[in-house]
């Protein structure tokens, strides 16, 4: 298995193109979270999308390859929330031919470790309701529900998961 290299997405033109394939690889994903259609992603809207969280204080935007440089995911982190202090996930895609290989679960790993690192005794995430699969995935890795909550930004019901790192 090739190791994961994360790097900051530098918003070229190719990795734009290579985003929006990972989003469209993703239409289950898509749908639940109702941003883009997944028939029709626009390239220019998701750019803006990832800009705006990538100028976000404390925001990173990384994309993840595997060791001959292929794009396998995306990830979004927030070293602090506001409310809470804690670091949070804010999104961990993965590419949708990569699903059930443990992509997902060593990207997972790598942010964890990362945190852990740094000192950090929890992390967050907040999980769409209406995607009982990535629900199942994260409660597989030991994150557990903590609340039920509608997120800031479209008002979806989410269910908020924290995952103890000490």
């Amino acid at each position: 298995m090739s190791p994961l290299l994360l790097s900051p997405l530098r918003f070229s033109p190719e990795e734009i193109t290579e985003v929006v394939g990972l989003y469209t690889s993703n239409p289950e994903y898509c749908r639940a979270a109702g941003e883009y259609d997944p028939e029709r992603i626009p390239a220019d809207a998701v750019e803006a999308d990832l800009r705006e969280e990538a100028e976000t204080e404390g925001c990173e935007v990384l994309l993840a390859r595997e060791g001959q440089g292929r794009i396998v995911g995306l990830l979004c982190l927030l070293d602090r929330h506001p409310t809470d202090g804690h670091p949070w996930i804010g999104l961990l895609l993965v590419h949708g031919s990569l699903h059930r290989h443990g992509v997902g679960r060593r990207l997972a790993g790598l942010v964890e470790e990362r945190f852990r690192r740094e000192g950090r005794d929890g992390i967050r995430l907040a999980v769409l309701e209406n995607n009982p699969a990535a629900s199942a995935f994260w409660s597989s890795l030991g994150w557990q529900e903590i609340d039920r909550r509608t997120d800031r930004q479209y008002r979806r019901p989410c269910i908020v998961m924290h995952k103890q790192l000490i």
